[in-house]
């Protein structure tokens, strides 16, 4: 026993001891994409960007994206809150969080590498002030995105952001979604208003731009459940939280597969799904959510599906002194940046 112990040492030994070589084929691909001159980049130097990405500096004015598939963005607006304000700093919490990617060892891709993709920085308000104008600036400049054929991947603000972006999105036909949340979101109109986050998934869906029906809501729990009655009569798919440990991950992934099937589709997560033990730096965090691995499960279950755009929402970083919060957000979007790598949506996608 000794000897072969004593063999199988001087071979590892001869093969890694000075070696700075990767042998297995699939490590090695990823590998080579990483590692310049024997060494790689380090995690806590030059500009901070989402994941890592490459930052691409664009003129909304007049915008040039040259040949990205992907266009990582920022939305620094939290005006529809309708309790705790603060995501507004969401955008740059997620950005200063530093080791993120470049490997997803699950979906085994390297989106930064796979994907000509980069941060191309914040959407530009006209206004600080006001909501309608924000939501009118948010869906100018993701409408350019998309009609240049870049996939958009926002980081918010708060859920309110999203009613623009799927109407740029959905603006040539309704997208299905996949919605990751502690709330409905399907609120009508208070305080003499529609545009709050409470209520971007009903707008959208009058609006013509989302098809209820190929629409799955996971994680929805709390007090608010009387406010969701849009969710049941429009023909959304909604899954409670309560109802996650019977049902079990794998199922609620087929679920949602099913429900969206091959059409184009947005996948929305508000990080107030999780539950406030592991994300507590929310404007509105719901006891009794998803933990974090259940919520890379759950989307890591999602590979192949033609998503259009997604976006991570309500990072409100002042409520989370660990910066646990912008941790699981900053995940949660090198996870949906991974997925678009097998996207079909995705231009030039081999």
């Amino acid at each position: 026993m000794m000897v072969e112990l004593k063999k199988h040492l001087e071979d590892l030994r001869k093969k890694f001891a000075d070696s700075a070589e990767f042998f297995d084929p699939r490590f090695r691909r990823v590998a080579e994409k990483i590692f310049k001159g024997g060494t790689r980049a380090a995690p806590y130097s030059g500009i901070s960007t989402f994941a890592g990405l490459p930052y691409r500096e664009v003129d909304f004015a007049a915008p040039d994206f040259g040949d990205l598939q992907v266009a990582a963005v920022g939305v620094p607006m939290d005006l529809g809150v309708s309790n705790r304000p603060g995501s507004r700093f969401g955008p740059r919490a997620v950005r200063g969080i530093e080791r993120i990617g470049p490997y997803n060892h699950v979906l085994d891709c390297a989106p930064a590498y796979d994907l000509r993709v980069a941060d191309i920085g914040d959407i530009p308000f006209g206004s600080r002030y006001r909501l309608e104008q924000c939501h009118e600036n948010i869906e100018a400049a993701i409408r350019k995105i998309v009609e240049a054929g870049v996939i958009p991947l926002s980081v918010g603000g708060d859920h309110s952001i999203t009613h623009p972006i799927l109407k740029a999105v959905g603006a040539k036909e309704p997208v299905g979604l996949i919605h990751i949340d502690a709330h409905c979101d399907t609120s009508g109109p208070f305080d003499q208003t529609k545009f709050h986050h409470g209520g971007p998934m009903r707008n959208a869906v009058l609006d013509g731009v989302l098809d209820p029906t190929r629409t799955i809501q996971i994680g929805i729990r709390g007090p608010a459940e009387y406010l969701w009655e849009f969710s049941y009569e429009s023909g959304m798919t909604v899954i409670h939280a309560e109802d996650i440990d019977g049902m079990g991950i794998p199922a609620i992934i087929e679920k949602a597969r099913q429900i969206v099937g091959d059409g184009p589709t947005y996948l929305s997560f508000d990080v107030d799904s999780l539950d406030p033990a592991f994300a507590p730096g929310t404007g509105t965090p719901e006891i009794g959510g998803l933990t974090s691995r259940e919520a890379l499960e759950l989307l890591r279950g999602l590979k192949g599906l033609n998503f259009v755009g997604g976006d991570v929402v309500e990072v409100a970083p002042q409520y989370d002194s660990t910066t646990n919060t912008a941790q699981a957000g900053a995940q949660v979007l090198f996870e949906i940046l991974s997925l678009l790598v097998f996207s079909p949506a995705v231009r030039g996608l081999k």
